[in-house]
């Protein structure tokens, strides 16, 4: 018996010529909450309607609790789907709409009644029962697409961009919604986003895709602090990257020197060879803004002038142009002094706040 509860094993989609899904292996525990992040076209929602049945597999094996579902008909794979655009009955009330899936289940009507009005307080709605989707906002009407999806209580929820048409604040709290009733049931849910906050917000392990191919899956924090490649630090969040050589590596501390001759002490990812080229990922909020005179021992430094300070709410975004020419973006808290732009100031940042990749 397999430790993994959905299982992607050389998983291959091509239409046509066109191949979107290439070769990819997955390993899903059951109860887990894997985010499957990535532009547009990168393969994920591909990967998400394969495993729900509504795609054909190319080449390689998806099981599910150890049995091959790749032509299992979708009515059989006993899961859960919320889309984003609802896929509500418009002529059906809201109890309606979350009865239909146990009724093409020929479930006796005592039952059903029962889990509609379980389903509907699941998702804070039985107030709202006997209204029509029209009557509802659009956090609503998620809400009864999702208690639709778990009203028969399936093994697998699967999720395609489902927040994409609220609005910011409505999202947010749908978010921490879905998050909170995957902690109280252990539901294994599939999440696909293009929006790396959502992402880390929600997620157990977030799966990076890019041209059909997993770049890294890990924890958010994991992928956050120690992206695997460049596409991974780009994608999540903000960077600023400084290219370097690898001088020496003493245990999980390396030293880099960049061009100008200025040296990092900081972490690395494994593989790194000294005397090989290395890109520092180094988050804006990471990084610390100083009077040139300041002293700063034990911290890593550069030196530049302040060339652009943005307000943006919680936070200000200054922009450094070191003296080599390059530019560094800080982030620090709105309550702390702004610096007038043309300032010469230091930038220092801890060991443990750099991440060296390969180029």
């Amino acid at each position: 018996m397999s430790d993994s509860f959905i299982r992607f094993a050389k998983v291959t989609k091509d239409y046509g010529i066109l191949r979107v899904v290439q070769k990819l292996d997955l390993d899903i525990r059951r109860g887990e909450f894997v985010s499957l992040l990535g532009p547009s076209g990168s393969g994920k929602t591909t990967l998400l309607m394969m495993l729900g049945g509504f795609e054909t597999v190319t080449d390689g094996t998806i099981t599910l609790d150890d049995q091959r579902i790749n032509d299992l008909p979708t009515y059989k794979r006993d899961m859960g789907v919320v889309f984003q655009n609802y896929a509500l009955f418009p002529h059906m009330t809201i109890a309606k709409n979350v009865a239909f899936p146990l009724e093409m289940r020929g479930m006796r009507k005592a039952e059903v009644a029962k889990r509609v009005t379980k389903a509907l307080d699941m998702v804070q709605l039985g107030h709202l029962a006997e209204r029509l989707p029209g009557q509802l906002s659009g956090g609503q009407q998620q809400r009864v697409a999702l208690a639709r999806a778990l009203v028969f209580e399936p093994r697998v929820v699967l999720m395609d961009e489902p927040l994409g048409a609220l609005d910011k604040q409505l999202r947010e709290r749908m978010q921490l919604d879905i998050r909170d009733l995957h902690h109280r049931l252990g539901l294994t849910i599939i999440f696909v986003t293009h929006d790396q906050d959502e992402a880390l917000t929600m997620s157990d392990r977030i799966a990076v895709f890019n041209r059909g191919e997993i770049q890294q899956c890990a924890s958010p924090r994991e992928v956050y602090d120690h992206p695997g490649n460049r596409f991974v630090a780009e994608f999540i969040g903000e960077t600023n990257l400084i290219e370097g050589k690898i001088q020496a590596i003493d245990g999980d501390t390396l030293t880099m020197a960049l061009p100008d001759g200025t040296r990092f002490r900081t972490h690395g990812m494994p593989g790194l060879a000294v005397g090989a080229e290395g890109l520092l990922s180094l988050r804006p909020e990471r990084i610390d803004i100083h009077g040139q005179n300041v002293s700063l021992d034990g911290l890593n430094v550069l030196h530049g002038e302040i060339t652009d300070t943005v307000y943006q709410g919680d936070h200000l975004r200054v922009v450094i142009k070191s003296a080599a020419g390059r530019l560094i973006i800080v982030r620090i808290d709105r309550k702390a002094p702004e610096w007038p732009t043309g300032s010469q100031v230091a930038v220092s940042f801890r060991t443990q706040d750099g991440w060296v990749i390969a180029p």
